[in-house]
């Protein structure tokens, strides 16, 4: 079997692959001294007890075979029957299997029928399976067969697997008492990992250093980070959303000023108003990223009313968006509405920036949320997907020059939003209207 064959059956959790190095060890090693030590201690005290059992057995079958006749050997028999706690019959009233018999359980077994016949002469068979536990030999005499019964008490031990039980009660126990120590050391571990996940998707929950100290030391580091990302991610933030705000007072006064101008030529005046015109739209796109970026705590809400709404906002703005693959009302589920609206605001004026028509779907699952906003425009090339998330990449070569080109904000923003949602955006080819198909994929 190969290694990765082997995986496949090996637990993929923490708190799993704890408990298999904790456990085996202490099973092989249960193993290796039921077998090892308890069996061959119990073989050599049956062994023993079957020697003595031997040498009384002897000496009855030395009085029969010195007997003259079979009736003072049966005499012979009656007398020592009692004192020796033995149930003798003299001819043997039934014949001696072909073979020794034992159960297939019975360890202890072979060791007593090799012990008797090796000590004790004459003897045709010993059968160890019956349901009285009773050991029974037929020993050989000049009278005829001898049938012999005992308690298999004398010949083996009568709890020869009382230490085994004991072993494995105090290796369970032993066991539970180590995982649940295990499991006080892996939780601060499990701590970590659904902080630094909650992390990853803008969420911070608290968090404190615990456990081992590598495992505090991996905390404080942890925490330390944060703080700087959470720094970083601000000073960011605070900074484009200075530079575009102090941008709109020039901007709205070299406007303002061009408007006042009585003697400007018209064409260079409506010139220097476009160029100021696309200076605030690209104000417009920072402040957007802007926004998309800052925190927002997730919510319970409804995604189907938030898609509903969107639509119904691009209704109003005189954008015609069909809905398509409705989910069913009432699947509530964590999220941002405000990052959400603004995701799917890009995405639908994104589609009909670069085509004519617009669908959005939106499905409502067990695990996730699925929203798909579809176009008929030009698409992205599969090579270039991966490139029109980035912030500030426009793809002209792939999409409308004639209905504006934008910042290339759009996709960036709708990935930002994704991720803070812990999702993912997938960019594809709508079979449906043959333009882009971007899907927004967000947990429950």
């Amino acid at each position: 079997m190969t290694q990765r064959g082997i995986k496949r059956f090996l637990p993929r959790g923490l708190y799993g692959r704890a408990a298999l190095i904790l456990i085996l060890p202490i099973g092989v090693l249960m193993l290796l001294v039921s077998v090892v030590f308890i069996q061959r201690h119990y073989d050599g005290v049956a062994a023993q007890m079957t020697r003595n059992l031997a040498a009384s057995l002897g000496y009855l079958a030395r009085e029969v075979s010195g007997a003259p006749d079979l009736a003072t050997a049966q005499a012979r028999l009656r007398a020592l029957e009692g004192a020796l706690a033995l149930r003798v019959a003299l001819p043997a009233a039934e014949g001696a299997p072909a073979g020794d018999l034992r159960a297939l359980d019975d360890l202890t077994g072979r060791v007593v029928i090799a012990t008797l016949r090796s000590d004790l002469a004459g003897v045709q068979a010993v059968d160890l399976s019956s349901v009285r536990s009773e050991v029974r030999l037929w020993v050989e005499t000049p009278h005829g067969p001898m049938l012999v019964a005992l308690d298999r008490r004398r010949v083996s031990a009568s709890n020869p697997h009382q230490l085994l039980v004991i072993v494995l009660a105090a290796g369970l126990l032993m066991t539970t008492i180590a995982y649940v120590f295990l499991r006080n050391q892996l939780r601060p571990i499990k701590q970590l990992a659904e902080a630094a996940e909650a992390f990853g998707k803008g969420r911070v929950v608290a968090y404190r250093p615990r456990g081992a100290s590598e495992v505090r030391a991996a905390g404080l580091a942890f925490l330390a980070m944060r703080d700087r990302i959470e720094r970083q991610i601000e000073q960011r933030t605070r900074m484009l959303s200075a530079v575009s705000h102090d941008l709109r007072t020039p901007l709205t006064r070299m406007r303002l000023g061009l408007a006042l101008m009585e003697d400007a030529d018209e064409a260079g005046a409506a010139g220097l108003l476009r160029d100021v015109e696309e200076m605030e739209q690209l104000v417009e796109s920072f402040l957007a990223y802007v926004r998309g970026t800052a925190p927002d705590e997730a919510v319970s809400a409804d995604p189907v009313a938030l898609v509903r709404e969107a639509v119904e906002r691009a209704g109003r703005a005189g954008l015609s968006v069909e809905l398509s693959a409705m989910a069913a009302e009432g699947g509530a589920a964590p999220l941002r509405p405000q990052l959400l609206a603004r995701a799917l605001d890009n995405l639908i004026g994104n589609a009909l920036r670069y085509g004519r028509r617009c669908a959005v779907g939106v499905e409502v699952d067990a695990g996730s949320v699925r929203i798909v906003v579809e176009d008929d425009g030009p698409g992205i090339p599969e090579a270039r997907r991966a490139e029109a998330v980035q912030p500030f990449v426009r793809l002209d070569d792939s999409r409308n020059q004639d209905r504006g080109s934008g910042v290339g904000l759009g996709l960036a923003i709708v990935a930002d939003a994704v991720r803070a949602h812990g999702g993912r955006l997938d960019l594809g080819e709508s079979a449906r209207l043959g333009g882009l198909r971007a899907e927004m994929v967000l947990p429950r």
